[in-house]
């Protein structure tokens, strides 16, 4: 009978670099989902937009009965504005059960059993929610772009709005933090996906109807600060130059950056377990 030897073995398998932990959770939860069938039909769902789109610009460009279809500013606006219907679905989808899939299995003491710190932990799971919603925001609307440049065959569009690039850039990174962050703290505080995604939904459409009341009452614009997605809206106006008046813009800022700031905090006192300082 051959006797194996059970005794210690070295490791020679590739190890992550310090720092980079995160990847791994990362590279774990794209995979994951890239696995799901109906996920990958939502991914796909979303960029129906932007062929149509496209095509709108094709037409523009190729035949001068459909000038009216030209690209505006507004375009692209309104078509990022479109995208905060696939934000919501994939968030909810990707998002909702991100933490809370964790506590209930009691996994975050094994993650936080090894050299990974909590911040490793939250970075690698928003970075998967940030990826996605990135490829259907941010992604699309730089693409659009492109196609508008070479459909027209000219740069003439891009040199008289230079500022659309980093108008894109930065309404699709406010969106996508705020909706990243804010879901990834609701899925800290408990152990039910579903609850979760609730949780998210509710305080989508609960604060929009809360705003939309208080304006009727009042008059005024001065509660939205109250809502997510009016706040998203001011900040959009601003950075696409839009000829609405923007006197709420720096309290639209002030929303979003406490917004983040409370989501970190909430992460910051729930996730936790027991950290190995190596």
């Amino acid at each position: 009978m051959p006797i194996h030897d059970q005794g210690y073995r070295r490791y020679e398998g590739r190890r992550e670099a310090h720092g980079h932990t995160w990847l791994v959770i990362t590279r774990a939860g794209i995979m994951e989902r890239l696995r799901e069938r109906k996920f990958l039909g939502l991914l796909l769902f979303a960029w129906l937009p932007f062929l149509v789109r496209s095509v709108q610009l094709y037409v523009a460009s190729n035949y001068p009965q459909a000038s009216f279809l030209n690209a505006t500013p507004a375009m692209f606006r309104d078509y990022l504005s479109q995208q905060g219907v696939f934000v919501f679905f994939i968030t909810l989808y990707v998002g909702s059960g991100l933490i809370a899939n964790d506590r209930r299995a009691n996994a975050l003491q094994i993650y936080l059993s090894k050299p990974l710190t909590r911040v490793d932990y939250v970075v690698g799971k928003l970075a998967t929610l940030l990826i996605f919603l990135t490829f259907v925001t941010w992604v699309p609307g730089i693409l659009l772009l492109l196609m508008q440049i070479l459909f027209a065959g000219s740069l003439a569009f891009l040199k008289a709005n230079l500022f659309l690039f980093p108008a894109i850039t930065v309404y699709s990174a406010v969106a996508v933090l705020m909706s990243a962050f804010t879901m990834l703290a609701l899925s800290s505080l408990s152990k039910s996906r579903r609850f979760v995604a609730v949780m998210y939904a509710g305080l989508i459409f609960f604060t929009a109807a809360m705003y939309q009341a208080l304006r009727g009452i009042t008059g005024s614009r001065a509660w939205l600060f109250i809502s997510p997605g009016d706040v998203l809206d001011v900040i959009g106006n601003k950075i696409f130059r839009s000829t609405e008046p923007q006197n709420y813009f720096a309290a639209a800022l002030v929303t979003v950056v406490v917004l983040l700031a409370a989501s970190v905090l909430v992460l910051e006192r729930r996730v936790r377990g027991v950290e190995v300082v190596t």
